[in-house]
């Protein structure tokens, strides 16, 4: 069942339909908070503040053309509007630094590893502008197309695309800054070239 036929449904009362719909959602929307937000408490309040908008969206018989690129913006304006809110900053401010946490397990040196990796991968995107880093999170943690990302973001999809691609080099230039460095040096050999013809 498509998601239109689904909230026709929804609209129409239908409790299956609504739980339906929840189910294909709930859990992309949670990983994207998750991500985007790291509280895994206050991801799973705004999954279902998200949820409850969209019934009351159906109420007001205003039914979304794009039902997943609405709730992934309703989602992303849940969280920009955490992040300017007191409570935000009070808590940035309070807890600036996680607990250590001390793993036990058996292969630690590799779970290690895989966490020092996912951690600059997780770091080297937080250093890119807002809009960047929730476009590439969109496109490539939640699998999303270019033209819903632009409906979510509510951008032309050509900005979304230079948004993309210039996020992406940023990142490549964090993550492998030696491949940044060799691109520069053959690319000013070539100019250097260019010079004397």
């Amino acid at each position: 069942m498509t998601d239109e036929e689904l909230l026709q449904r929804m609209a129409d009362g239908d409790q299956a339909s609504f739980e339906a719909l929840v189910h294909r959602y709930h859990a992309p929307l949670s990983g994207f908070l998750q991500r985007q937000l790291k509280d895994g408490g206050k991801a799973e309040d705004f999954v279902q503040e998200t949820f409850l908008r969209l019934i009351k969206q159906l109420q007001d018989r205003k039914p979304p053309d794009n039902v997943q690129a609405w709730l992934y913006r309703v989602a992303l304006n849940l969280c920009r509007d955490y992040w300017k809110s007191a409570h935000f900053r009070y808590v940035q401010t309070s807890f600036a630094e996680p607990p250590e946490q001390h793993d036990l397990g058996p292969a630690v040196a590799l779970i290690a590893e895989r966490q020092e990796t996912r951690r600059e991968i997780k770091e080297s995107l937080d250093s890119l502008p807002e809009v960047q880093k929730e476009i590439i999170t969109l496109r490539f943690f939640q699998d999303l197309k270019l033209q819903d990302i632009a409906d979510i973001v509510s951008l032309p999809l050509g900005s979304v695309k230079t948004h993309l691609y210039n996020g992406l080099r940023k990142l490549k230039s964090r993550l492998h800054p030696e491949i940044a460095a060799d691109a520069g040096h053959q690319g000013g050999g070539r100019n250097e070239r260019a010079k004397r013809q």
